[in-house]
């Protein structure tokens, strides 16, 4: 099974399964004399863990990382950094009902038509509970960063936006609620829709803006690497991402060239920054932001049709543990892909100066 693996210089390999012994990775590339952190990466592994609050999954567990290699009296050596996250709170029996039987919307049919054999518990391989080994290295890989801020957040739940401008909202205001939405009135409204969706068996869909500042000009290359492009493949390789745009987006589709150039000033920034801090694949020193859309979560409990390995289609239910909204622990983990994308980029970048 290739594709384990993420980054050129920076390089960050996951292993693990939902309900396997333990979850873990190996980094490779970091450079030695970096300071670690402790505190800071098991901050950001109780942003995105289970069982956090009353609107994501109530699965508990620990997620302390334990590393192995690569660190020694609290600073990298320059050798591959291993780490492992055990996992403590496993309930397989949750997933027995589907060992013969694929969800909708789920990998569980394509896993067995390509491998011929597949791990059915929570999803195996392709449980989002992987991405706790990216938040790991995307929190190394913000101390290696130390200058840059990265910062998202949720934008909206379901048909409920933020309708500000990320330059008036105060992101320090991001954790102060379960849901990670810097607007505080439209956070309890957010609260209120996941708790009735979940109320409801069902579950539902939002998106997370992502916002990165002090990036140095001249990170990405310029034809197939661009950074925009590297950034989207970081953040939909994230489970249920259904879309990614940078700077004006979309929107940008419906204006004219007159309206959307960026004119400059004397120091080289510009009036306005609807290009997203990336000109031609490459940062220009001006902010960076973009939108990640997710889709609802696949797993709901009403009663569904769907289809069993003899080819029959039988009524399922879903059971178990799971998130009605997966944006807010997502948050951590956007943070965590764009942080191990600008390391790349930086560490290759010094390769050429």
């Amino acid at each position: 099974m290739p594709g384990n693996s993420f980054g050129n210089i920076f390089k960050i390999t996951t292993f693990g399964e939902s309900h396997g012994e333990a979850l873990g990775g190996i980094i490779d590339g970091c450079p030695s004399g970096i300071e670690i952190d402790f505190k800071a990466i098991q901050k950001e592994m109780i942003r995105r863990k289970p069982g956090q609050s009353a609107i994501v999954t109530q699965r508990k567990e620990p997620d302390e990382v334990r590393f192995l290699s690569g660190i020694f009296e609290g600073k990298t050596t320059g050798t591959p950094i291993g780490f492992i996250i055990e996992n403590t709170n496993q309930k397989s029996k949750d997933y027995s009902h589907i060992k013969d039987t694929y969800r909708p919307s789920h990998a569980d049919y394509v896993y067995d038509q390509k491998y011929k054999h597949r791990d059915y518990r929570g999803g195996g391989r392709s449980s989002a509970r992987e991405t706790a080994s990216r938040v790991v290295a995307g929190a190394i890989a913000k101390q290696l960063l130390s200058n840059v801020k990265i910062n998202a957040f949720v934008s909206s739940v379901g048909d409920l936006f933020i309708d500000k401008p990320y330059q008036e909202l105060d992101l320090s205001k991001t954790e102060s609620n379960i849901v990670r939405c810097p607007d505080l009135d439209t956070a309890v409204k957010m609260i209120a829709k996941i708790k009735d969706i979940r109320k409801a068996g069902d579950t539902i869909g939002g998106t997370i803006t992502c916002l990165l500042q002090n990036v140095p000009i001249g990170l990405g290359e310029p034809v197939f690497d661009k950074l925009h492009a590297e950034l989207g493949k970081a953040m939909l390789s994230i489970n249920a991402v259904k879309g990614f745009e940078y700077g004006s987006g979309f929107c940008g589709a419906k204006m004219k060239g007159s309206e959307h150039n960026d004119l400059y000033n004397e120091d080289g920034t510009t009036k306005t920054n609807l290009s997203g801090g990336i000109q031609g694949g490459i940062s220009n020193g001006m902010d960076i932001y973009f939108r990640v859309a997710f889709k609802p979560v696949a797993t709901i409990m009403q009663k569904q049709d769907t289809l069993d390995k003899a080819g029959n289609i039988i009524e399922m239910q879903g059971k178990g543990r799971h998130d009605p909204c997966v944006v807010p622990r997502a948050v951590p983990i956007v943070e965590a892909m764009a942080a191990l994308v600008l390391a790349d980029c930086y560490l290759l970048n010094k390769i050429y100066q």
